[in-house]
C-alpha cells in the first residue's frame, strides 16, 4: 500500500483551515485516513502549523511520500533536513 502525507480540507466555505494526515495514495483527498499528524491554518498570520514532528519523521521513514505542499510546510520546520540525515545514518 502506497501511503502519502497530505492535506485533507476542513473549515467553511472562504474559512478554510487543512488536516495534515496519512492517507492511502489512491484515496479521495477528503477521504479515509490512516492518521493525523496535524493541521495547517494558511489565515493566521504566526503559529499556523501544529505538527507532530516524530511521527511525521516516522511515516516518512516507513515509506510515506509528502505532498508538495506538505514537502514545503516540512522544509520551513527543518523536518526534511532531520529526514535526510536520518537516512544517511546520521
Amino acid at each position: 500500500m502506497a501511503t502519502k502525507i497530505r492535506l485533507t480540507r476542513m473549515g467553511s466555505k472562504r474559512n478554510p483551515f487543512y488536516r495534515i494526515v496519512v492517507a492511502d495514495s489512491r484515496v479521495k483527498r477528503d477521504g479515509r485516513i490512516i492518521e493525523q499528524l496535524g493541521y495547517f491554518d494558511p489565515l493566521k498570520e504566526e503559529d499556523n502549523v501544529k505538527l507532530d514532528d516524530e511521527k511525521a519523521l516516522e511515516w516518512m521513514l516507513t515509506g510515506a511520500k509528502p505532498s508538495d505542499t506538505v514537502r514545503s510546510i516540512f522544509s520551513k520546520r527543518g523536518l526534511m533536513e532531520k529526514f535526510h540525515n536520518a537516512k544517511q545514518g546520521k
